[in-house]
């Protein structure tokens, strides 16, 4: 067995890196600290709102990984080691027992609880403080912790925007966003951004779903009569529909509208629409995982010249490109929204029910419960299950690097 494959082995079955402080040779941490702080200057250079992304993505990172520290240590269990980033050690401290720091690959973090599983060798006087040596309800709940942390992280962050900014609904008016093109009726009849149109033909216009279909239900060359509110005035104009550019048999008015916005909540219908807004997020974000695992998107993404931003893969880059846009788009609100959003994938994504995930340690104490019997508790052999833990860990490797490719090759917006 190699000393590649072994250490591998190692820290599948630990949860973490086995490898104490005192046992690592000193390597030059400090010039690789400074180019992850020059990384992230040059990010903020680049754009503001991709920095407040990624500080926020970092902080639900330290979160996940408190939630395991925090539950651990009430549960009984001994953790040696809370580090954020993976591979070579940047800075780290040792207080007490806790060996704490940063390392080189911001990708993630991880706390390392003694006695993960029966490869996972601990001291013999600590293993009534091992993780596997504790209850089943106390094992449950160590290991679904980092996931439940993003749930209240979510549920934080939608409640926040819900009661300062507001919940994007339909506000019952429709605003035109942008000038209208030059030479479309739109612009002949003087429509301007601002603009409310709210009636056509004297049928009340209170979405933009109705506008386009009022609108697509006319022919190329028909007369419609406007009624537009601009600036608390009331004005009223007839405007001759143009050819639709996408299909010629429907009439064209020319005008980019919405009729959704923020609208303010009270706290308690804020917490109301959090949870009801996360519930939805946990069932879109379960219906994705067969596409993210399925290879084959990948490969057609990379593929085509103009892959589909529903099915592609993607990594913490096309996150930060999105996070960014929302940022320029709508503020903070906007930057907070995505980081709920992107939180709540993180924690169904990590309780897939197969290691290395944390899904795949809570499987594991779900089938030793099942197999247990009067008082006798049954051990699952985590050997057998590391071929699986190689498979999916080369998966993720794969789609990450096409999902990477794909971000710099094709970045979202």
């Amino acid at each position: 067995m190699s000393n590649i494959y072994r250490k591998f082995r190692e820290q599948i079955a630990a949860g973490g890196d086995t490898q104490d402080l005192s046992e690592e040779k000193s390597g030059n941490g400090f010039v690789s600290l400074i180019a992850l702080v020059a990384f992230l200057v040059w990010i903020a250079s680049r754009n503001p709102w991709m920095l407040v992304f990624v500080i926020g993505l970092l902080i639900s990172i330290f979160l996940h990984e408190f939630g395991h520290y925090w539950t651990a240590k009430k549960t009984g269990m001994k953790v040696t080691q809370f580090y954020m980033g993976f591979g070579p050690r940047l800075w780290s401290r040792q207080r007490g027992e806790l060996e704490y720091g940063v390392r080189a690959i911001p990708l993630g973090a991880f706390v390392r609880i003694v006695g993960m599983s029966n490869l996972d060798e601990c001291d013999p006087q600590d293993e009534s403080r091992s993780y596997r040596s504790k209850s089943y309800p106390r094992r449950l709940l160590v290991i679904t912790a980092g996931s439940l942390m993003h749930m209240i992280i979510a549920v934080v962050l939608f409640v926040a925007v819900y009661s300062f900014a507001g919940r994007l609904g339909e506000t019952g008016t429709v605003r035109i966003l942008y000038p209208p093109v030059e030479g479309t009726p739109a612009a002949q009849v003087g429509l301007r951004e601002g603009d409310i149109i709210a009636a056509i033909d004297g049928s009340t216009i209170e979405t933009r779903d109705e506008l386009v279909e009022v609108i697509t239900s006319h022919k190329p060359g028909e007369i419609i009569s406007l009624e537009i509110i601009r600036d608390a005035q009331v004005l009223n104009e007839e405007a001759t529909l143009a050819v639709n550019p996408i299909n010629a048999e429907f009439g064209y008015l020319g005008v980019g509208t919405e009729s959704v916005d923020y609208i303010a909540q009270s706290l308690p219908s804020a917490v109301g629409y959090a949870f009801r807004d996360g519930a939805e997020a946990i069932v879109n974000s379960v219906m994705a995982l067969p596409q993210v695992f399925n290879p084959a998107n990948a490969i057609d993404s990379i593929r085509s010249t103009t892959a589909d931003p529903s099915t592609r893969p993607s990594t913490i880059v096309g996150a930060t490109q999105v996070g960014a846009e929302a940022g320029e788009r709508e503020g903070l609100k906007g930057v907070l929204m995505m980081l709920a959003y992107v939180n709540v994938f993180v924690g169904v994504f990590n309780m897939f029910p197969t290691l290395p995930f944390d899904g795949g340690h809570a499987a594991i104490a779900t089938y030793e419960r099942l197999r247990s019997r009067k008082g006798v508790r049954y051990q699952a052999d985590f050997g057998k299950m590391i071929p699986v833990a190689t498979a999916v860990v080369a998966l993720l490797i794969m789609i990450t690097l096409a999902g990477l490719y794909l971000d710099i090759t094709q970045p979202f917006g």
